[in-house]
């Protein structure tokens, strides 16, 4: 079946709105938390553990994609189902490293507003997965399998 490549047809909304959220999630706990660069409280010091740790998912999201790797949801017509590298164990790891890191930039400014901002991020990409996952079940006969055995975001819990 062809592949109409428009920028919407892709998911290219879903990038645009995407934009302005992640823009949200740094902004707000620097404007709005009680932290600061250099982190002192013990809250803090776990935020830039986690804001580090979900940097690292995002980078071994990227190089277990390699050329499949794309911004849209839709996946490219031309590559195949990964499932090896971060992939094994979560069908989403850059979704879930941009959500590690935003939780963790929240708690490193000790933000509260931060902690909401980060978790309207969270419910919009489980949103742009559950789209882009109607898409890789199309492409992919065995994507439901895959599915059925990694989860989403957290290993062995959603």
């Amino acid at each position: 079946m062809p592949q109409n490549n428009s920028f919407v047809s892709r998911g290219g909304l879903w990038v645009l709105a995407q934009v302005p959220l992640m823009l949200l999630v740094f902004i707000v706990p620097i404007r709005f938390g009680a932290g600061q660069i250099v982190p002192l409280h013990p809250l803090a010091w776990l935020g830039v553990l986690m804001t580090l740790a979900g940097g690292l998912l995002i980078a071994w999201g990227f190089m277990s994609l390699g050329d499949a790797l794309t911004p849209f949801p839709r996946p490219l017509a031309d590559a195949t189902l990964h499932r090896n590298g971060v992939y094994r164990y979560m069908r989403h790891p850059i979704y879930s490293g941009v959500m590690l890191a935003s939780l963790g930039w929240a708690l490193w400014w000790l933000s509260m507003a931060g902690l909401l901002c980060a978790l309207l991020l969270g419910l919009f990409f489980d949103r742009k997965a559950r789209r882009e996952e109607a898409w890789l079940r199309r492409q992919y006969s065995n994507y439901a399998d895959y599915a059925r055995v990694v989860k989403k975001f957290i290993p062995g819990l959603y």
